[in-house]
């Protein structure tokens, strides 16, 4: 061990000839460690709500998404659907139809998005364990069928047990010339409810599912599609796959994954999340400035010792040293010790979900506050905290020099 730092860990360990100097040293180490502590407990939790909100919309969103470039829809025979599917990774690929209607249920009205699927949607989708009412099923003997969501479904009135009543559903014909009635504008197919589901408010408020031909036939498609799907298989390197589609399909589709899907969603969680750690680590930083304190009094306290060092050939710069790793163990020692700490809070919340958010209970997805630690939070975390117990070391230890001065005039006085 270094001597700087043998000296330094015996200074940190005695006891000073002044009990406040100990005091203040321990409240340090204390901002230190709950400063810490906090902002590994803060990061884990937007975390733990991060990963939430993405599983909530990865169960509607696709792995990876082709729409066109340019216009509305696609064409499906322009599609490479042979060569795509040829592409180690991909599992499925669903053609897609997407568009605002009019829905009327019994004198309900509610302007909805259908979503137009086909058959092998239901194999990949992770709608079906999303289901509140109902099951996902959207054709049955030929019949079609619609899956709205829980805020359609409540906009409307819709309920499951009345067989009767059915669904109407209106699109602006694309074709002929409206009449007097304005009636004539719009195109209508009625549709019986087989399901509810329900994800996150912004899915359930918007989409319908029917069946890929019923969307078609509503909006006088042929060969269109607004866009196509695609699963990959479990484990499959999304971001590669997107680029060999991409390579495949050619410059008049755009090839997104699931995070360009929802790329301001993504963006605005993380902005968030380090808006917080900054705002952290401010705190932190102001904590941090007790070290100043404890340290400058530390070397006043150790005056006498500055000036026996000296004598016996210690150089300025050995003496800085000394107190700045003096300052440097009290920031770690609180680093590690809130890192401890804050994973332990941790475990203990992701185990036994001691802190609740619907205290009375409630209709959230989850009882307690999700909590998901990751290895480089840590990591940021502790460079944060080392450096800002550098720059609060480093105030006093620069005058360190002055009080040996002090201490060495005193002395031939």
């Amino acid at each position: 061990m270094k001597l700087p730092l043998f000296i330094a860990w015996r200074y940190l360990k005695s006891k000073k000839s002044h009990n406040v100097i100990n005091i203040i040293s321990g409240v340090s180490v204390a901002g230190v460690t709950i400063g810490t502590m906090a902002l590994i407990v803060v990061l884990s939790v937007f975390n733990g709500f991060e990963s939430l909100v993405v599983s909530l919309f990865n169960t509607f969103d696709p792995e990876i998404r082709v729409v066109p470039v340019t216009g509305k829809t696609l064409d499906s025979t322009a599609y490479p659907w042979s060569r795509v599917a040829a592409i180690q990774g991909v599992a499925a690929q669903t053609g897609i139809i997407e568009e605002k209607v009019l829905l009327r249920y019994g004198s309900n009205q509610y302007l909805s998005t259908i979503k137009g699927v086909d058959t092998n949607y239901q194999t990949w989708s992770g709608l079906n364990g999303m289901m509140s009412e109902g099951s996902l099923m959207l054709e049955f003997r030929g019949i079609p069928l619609a899956v709205p969501g829980q805020g359609v479904a409540y906009y409307l009135g819709i309920n499951l047990d009345n067989f009767q009543r059915e669904i109407e559903v209106y699109a602006p014909r694309r074709s002929g010339t409206p009449g007097l009635n304005p009636e004539q504008a719009f195109r209508r197919l009625d549709i019986r409810p087989s399901g509810i589901f329900s994800v996150q408010q912004d899915f359930d408020s918007k989409y319908m599912l029917v069946p890929l031909r019923f969307a078609g036939e509503l909006l006088e498609y042929s060969n269109e599609l607004s866009a196509v799907e695609i699963a990959l298989q479990e484990g499959a390197d999304m971001r590669k796959i997107q680029q060999q589609i991409k390579q495949v399909a050619g410059e008049e589709f755009l090839v997104q994954n699931r995070f360009e899907q929802q790329e301001t969603l993504y963006r605005i969680m993380r902005s968030e999340k380090w808006a917080i750690f900054l705002i952290l680590s401010f705190i932190l930083f102001i904590a941090t400035f007790n070290v100043i304190g404890s340290l400058s009094m530390l070397i006043l306290d150790k005056r006498r010792d500055i000036a026996i060092l000296h004598s016996l050939g210690a150089s300025d710069r050995l003496i800085r040293k000394i107190f700045m790793a003096e300052g440097m163990l009290v920031s770690f020692g609180g680093a590690l010790a809130g890192m401890l700490a804050g994973a332990l809070a941790g475990l203990a919340q992701q185990k036994f979900g001691l802190i609740k958010i619907n205290a009375e209970g409630g209709s959230f997805l989850i009882d307690a506050y999700p909590v998901v630690m990751q290895w480089n939070d840590f990591l940021y975390v502790f460079i944060v905290v080392s450096a800002i117990g550098f720059i609060a070391a480093w105030f006093p230890v620069h005058y360190v020099t002055k009080v040996r001065s002090i201490t060495t005039a005193l002395h031939f006085r």
